[in-house]
């Protein structure tokens, strides 16, 4: 490696689902799982929140590659698959706090569930909420019910989905290319809030691997 830190790489959100990882899928896969247990493992063995810290935040200094080059290519309803969305979907989240908060306060208007609240992001959600939420997301997935921290990240993709679907419906006929984006956004946390609430099952039933 040329340098310590690099600059983090931006992500676009049609990336998660196309990344391309080792060459041999069955040890890039043995890997991938046996680092996402080792990682959450020595997390939750481990009490000092400066260790925590670096762990949420560890994309911010070194970009999302090299947990793209271990986690990428997993079954979305696995650890390693589970770890890799959470830490995209903050990266992501970091990456346009404004479209982002934009997209779950207009989900949380119109979403009658208890999604919003599940999400646990204080109402009502600008930037700076949305960024935090993100953190504690991930944070979760270290310390206290790791369940609930895919819940927590299942709710936020549901309700940005929602909001994006509506702001795709209000901009139909006045902006159709960014309508066409946003309702293939909203698809896209779709489908990751029904493969957290997978794995989320999974991991109660003590079956996520």
């Amino acid at each position: 490696m040329a340098s310590d830190f690099h600059k983090p790489t931006q992500y676009s959100g049609d990336k998660f689902d196309t990344y391309e990882g080792g060459e041999d899928p069955a040890q890039v896969l043995r890997v991938a799982h046996d680092t996402a247990h080792a990682l959450v493992n020595r997390a939750r063995d481990n009490d000092d929140p400066e260790i925590l810290s670096r762990l949420v935040a560890y994309t911010d200094e070194h970009g999302i590659d090299a947990i793209a080059e271990l986690w990428a290519r997993s079954s979305p309803r696995s650890l390693p698959g589970a770890l890799w969305r959470i830490y995209l979907m903050r990266l992501l989240i970091r990456q346009d706090p404004e479209g982002t908060s934009l997209l779950f306060q207009r989900g949380s208007e119109i979403l009658q569930t208890i999604d919003t609240v599940v999400a646990g992001a204080p109402m009502p959600t600008g930037p700076d909420e949305i960024t935090d939420l993100a953190d504690e997301i991930l944070r979760g997935v270290f310390v206290g019910d790791f369940s609930i921290a895919l819940d927590r990240a299942a709710a936020f993709c549901r309700v940005s989905a929602a909001g994006a679907t509506s702001i795709a419906d209000d901009s139909d006929f006045t902006s159709p290319e960014r309508a066409t984006e946003l309702t293939l956004r909203a698809s896209r946390l779709a489908s990751m809030a029904d493969e957290f609430t997978t794995c989320a099952r999974l991991h109660r039933l003590g079956e996520l691997d």
